[in-house]
């Protein structure tokens, strides 16, 4: 009767056991999607954020290389969450899956324990994540994939083959096609500031709200051998000519939240005047095309925007190409033999790179206010609303 018992209670433990690995397998698998999805949306900010990890580990030659590493990674990750949502080849997966989370903790714990970059763009920028909460996020994450990892002999795939290896492939071509399409076309969810409807001028500014970092004036002196710290309304009492300056700076006793959504947003003429509070406010309608750089050839989009162009002149409006490779610009202008209606600006490439992930970019702005955003391979559609536009 006890040996009955004991038996009946190993099987329960043993349905608890398999209940409980079910579960974690569905949240990592989701989490993973999730995550891979996000990415997917955006992956030239993935590629952005790789590029900041190299900056700081003094890898540039790295660089050119962060778009196929960031799209390949995005495509990993889905396809291994497809996986182990099926749990499809979990002895190869969950050695994958743990390579993988031991590779983003090191990054995330990196991004915290150095404070040398914000936020490792886990979540992209639809779902911003403190260096902090993304470390913490991955150490969970851990914990998850190891107990699935030493129980990896006992998951089965619940669907027969070849239907596991059919769902990967497709989850795989979405995945690749998904960025193929936002590449050119924009992302399909745009939480980066310079959406469409976005006042450029309002998001400028600091949020309604918002307090400034707080800072005292401190200054460090030497005395007998020994640094001496204080603030300016602490002076020792006992201050003369035995201590000796070493130096005066401002001290951050408490980090504010007044940083405004668009940073570094500064349009500049050949001749180097700022004229982005002009652009801003002027009231009729403009179009801006952001480029970071041009391809030496005619690229492909160049079709559509010589129709484009032919509206602008027809309008007498002025198409202001936001660069900060000018040199590329005055070839394709040359090539193309476009003097007329086009103004040249500077921009700092950072700013360029957060306004438009395709490259490039047409924007339709009015007062400061994006009225229209269109991404390379979607100039055809650009071309009925700018062809309606009254003439200025």
């Amino acid at each position: 009767m006890v040996t009955s018992q004991n038996k009946m209670d190993s099987q329960l433990r043993s349905v608890k056991i398999q209940f409980l690995i079910k579960i974690i397998r569905f949240i990592v698998g989701v989490l993973f999607i999730f995550s891979g999805l996000i990415k997917a949306n955006d992956p030239l900010g993935l590629s952005y954020k790789m590029q900041e990890f190299f900056e700081v580990w003094h890898i540039h030659f790295l660089d050119n290389y962060t778009l196929p590493f960031s799209i390949s990674m995005i495509v990993f990750e889905i396809a291994a969450g497809v996986a182990v949502l099926l749990a499809w080849q979990m002895k190869l997966f969950s050695w994958l899956l743990l390579a993988l989370i031991l590779f983003f903790t090191f990054l995330t714990g990196y991004a915290f324990l150095s404070g040398k970059i914000k936020d490792c763009g886990c979540f992209g920028n639809c779902i911003p994540l403190t260096a902090g909460q993304s470390f913490a996020k991955d150490i969970i994450l851990l914990v998850l994939i190891l107990i699935l990892f030493i129980n990896r002999r006992f998951l089965k795939a619940w669907i027969p083959n070849p239907y596991n290896l059919i769902i990967i492939f497709f989850a795989v071509v979405f995945s690749f096609s998904l960025q193929w399409y936002v590449l050119q076309f924009l992302p399909v969810v745009d939480c980066l500031p310079y959406n469409l409807g976005s006042s450029i001028p309002e998001k400028m500014k600091a949020p309604t709200g918002s307090l400034p970092d707080s800072s005292v004036i401190s200054f460090q002196y030497a005395k007998n051998g020994k640094t001496i710290e204080f603030t300016a309304d602490h002076f020792p009492s006992d201050f003369d000519e035995s201590y000796h300056f070493i130096r005066r700076y401002d001290k951050l006793i408490r980090k504010g939240n007044a940083e405004p959504p668009i940073k570094d947003f500064v349009l500049q003429t050949a001749s180097g005047n700022d004229t982005t509070l002009s652009l801003m406010s002027q009231g009729g309608n403009a179009l801006f095309l952001f480029a970071k750089d041009l391809p030496q050839s005619n690229p492909a989009w160049n079709k559509e925007f010589a129709a484009i162009f032919s509206f602008v002149k027809m309008k007498n409006m002025t198409v202001y190409i936001v660069t900060a490779s000018p040199d590329d610009i005055a070839r394709y202008l040359a090539s193309n033999n476009i003097t007329e209606h086009v103004q040249v600006l500077t921009c700092d490439v950072t700013a360029i790179k957060t306004a438009s992930r395709a490259n490039p970019t047409l924007m339709l702005i009015k007062k400061g206010a994006i009225m229209g955003k269109w991404g390379y391979g979607d100039f055809e559609n650009a071309i009925p609303i700018i062809s309606a536009l009254p003439e200025q």
